[in-house]
């Protein structure tokens, strides 16, 4: 049976000045998120969203939700399968409004492992409720695929990412 101890994720996996808004630790308005691996398929995360996070007074912004979860599942594959993804497509429902200044709890799970198509379950918990779910599917290029996707050669640290 796995381990269900989290395992702490590195936060430099893409280097130093890697620039990702979600998870980069050095990104000067980012989430800066860190993540564990629980078990085999599930990764997790906290955050704290404040002022600056809100849409309506005292709401998270609800695209800003939406980047959260996209990046917990990123790092699902990221995190479980030593993959990159890219974002192919996304849904999720908002149950209820994501408060200003109560942490959040995030949750990424692999539902599917295909060689090129990646499934994540993502839900978010906050105050006792679960107020966002949804299902991110994500395309995994090789090489050639990521550089012309991004346009320029692979950056430093990517290269074990490739399938």
């Amino acid at each position: 049976m796995p381990s269900l101890d989290p395992e702490q994720l590195d936060p430099y996996t893409f280097g130093e000045s890697q620039p990702c808004f979600g998870c980069s630790p050095n990104h000067p308005i980012g989430f800066r998120l860190r993540f564990s691996k629980i078990g085999d398929d599930t990764v997790q995360t906290t955050f704290l969203p404040g002022e600056v996070h809100q849409g309506p007074p005292g709401i998270m912004h609800g695209g800003l939700v939406t980047t959260l979860a996209d990046e917990i599942a990123a790092w699902a594959v990221i995190g479980c399968l030593g993959k990159f993804g890219f974002t192919a497509n996304l849904q999720g429902k908002f149950h209820h409004p994501v408060r200003i200044g109560a942490p959040i709890e995030g949750t990424g799970r692999i539902v599917r492992n295909g060689h090129r198509v990646i499934v994540v379950d993502v839900e978010l918990a906050q105050s006792g409720l679960k107020p966002y779910t949804g299902q991110f599917t994500f395309a995994v290029l090789d090489k050639a695929g990521t550089e012309r996707l991004l346009q320029r050669p692979l950056p430093d640290g990517w290269e074990k990412f490739g399938r």
